[in-house]
């Protein structure tokens, strides 16, 4: 038997559940853990949406809906323009095993004209929705995520092995600003791991030839050179304004005064070291976590953590723990995922392994206890350095870094 549009809408209304927009917003308000699915078409989707929906077109909704509302149980609402295509897509969605779904009636139409909130989405170029369309394609990042990206600032320390991949993945992503301090020049030594110089820089400057690669890979990018050598003078200017610091040196001096002006300044660090075959990675996440003077209250001796110019490293094992601090800058800043904050992870290149040592704040450490952000809010000294018991060492100390 033949049936016609209004035969199928009777049907399908008549084994769905819909809601009211009203409905739909205290249901909102009572039950943050629902999923609104927005099923209208891109164009659609650029003129607003509802706070907190997933964009999902009608075409796509078999596809895609089990990698982006993976928990059959949770509740879900889907809405269109008018409420004809979510009705549709919640009877679909209720013969995929989805047990509590409701279409909105009226659709986003109606919801607009009863006054309830409604967003813009991120603006990208033709151009920008291009490069980045993979991104867009994943739900954890999407238009909002690429938009924060793009909005992002990274300050690097180091333009060397460790910082060199970091950069080029950093800047392939998307985000719309990198500084980079480094003071030292191309050398030919450098371009067994430096990969983001090449031969005919020997002898330039290494932020200028660092910028001349960003670029010519995303010329969106804009590139902040600090030609100078981070100190305890100029620590606390360089890293303002940015989101987070990928840490790349080679010094511990170094690393010192940049965790101490970070944790003051509240700004995520994102530390890596090498050492022949071996690396290692965390994130000093203020507050939230260890900070490197918890992990190294006083730097080893000079024997047991030499640096790569004389131990020497295997090329590889720097650009592999650069992309890791890529990734986990990405997670930072795009707030997915969990990072490595009170973890380190330890990479053997020889075997392949990788293990994971837990973290924990140090009560007494003078940079981030309780009685340093005390101290340091009342203009007090804070607490003299002390070494705690427990405090981990590790063989090779925190490595020699990136040079």
């Amino acid at each position: 038997m033949t049936k016609s549009y209004a035969d199928l809408m009777r049907e399908v209304r008549a084994q769905i559940r819909e809601l009211s927009p009203g409905e739909v917003e205290r249901l909102r308000e009572a039950s943050p853990g629902i999923v609104l699915i927005d099923c209208r078409e891109t164009d659609e989707w650029e003129q607003g949406f509802i706070p907190g929906a997933i964009h999902l077109p009608r075409g796509y909704i078999e596809l895609n809906v089990e990698a982006m509302v993976p928990d059959r149980s949770q509740p879900v609402v889907v809405y269109c323009a008018q409420g004809i295509r979510s009705a549709f897509a919640a009877k679909t969605l209720q013969e995929m095993g989805y047990a509590d779904v409701a279409s909105m009636s009226g659709g986003f139409q109606q919801w607009k004209s009863m006054g309830l909130p409604w967003l813009m989405p991120a603006y990208l170029s033709h151009e920008q929705k291009l490069r980045y369309s993979r991104h867009l394609l994943v739900p954890e990042v999407g238009a909002e995520g690429q938009a924060k990206l793009l909005a992002s600032k990274v300050l690097f320390i180091g333009a060397g092995g460790l910082g060199s991949p970091g950069m080029l993945y950093l800047a392939a992503a998307g985000v719309g600003t990198i500084g980079i301090v480094d003071f030292d020049v191309v050398d030919l030594s450098n371009l067994q791991r430096q990969v983001i110089h090449t031969t005919d820089r020997v002898g330039e400057k290494k932020v200028e030839s660092a910028r001349l690669t960003i670029n010519a890979l995303n010329p969106d990018i804009t590139v902040i050179g600090h030609e100078e050598m981070l100190t305890a003078a100029n620590v606390e200017r360089i890293i303002a304004g940015y989101d987070v610091v990928v840490d790349g040196t080679d010094t511990f001096e170094t690393r010192y005064i940049l965790n101490d002006a970070a944790v003051a300044a509240n700004i995520p660090v994102v530390h890596a070291s090498v050492f022949r075959f071996e690396g290692q990675l965390t994130v000093f996440q203020p507050y939230q976590g260890p900070c490197y003077r918890c992990l190294y209250p006083t730097p080893p001796p000079p024997e047991l953590a030499p640096g790569c110019s004389v131990a020497g490293v295997l090329g590889v094992v720097p650009g592999i723990m650069g992309m890791l601090q890529a990734n986990e800058t990405l997670k930072i800043l795009l707030g997915i995922g969990d990072t490595l904050a009170g973890r380190l992870l330890l990479f053997d290149a020889l075997d392949g392994s990788f293990t994971e040592l837990r973290l924990r704040r140090d009560p007494n450490c003078p940079v981030c206890s309780d009685a340093a952000v005390e101290a340091r809010q009342a203009g007090r000294p804070l607490p003299a350095a002390t070494v705690g018991e427990d405090a981990p060492f590790i063989l090779g100390g925190s490595f020699g870094g990136q040079a």
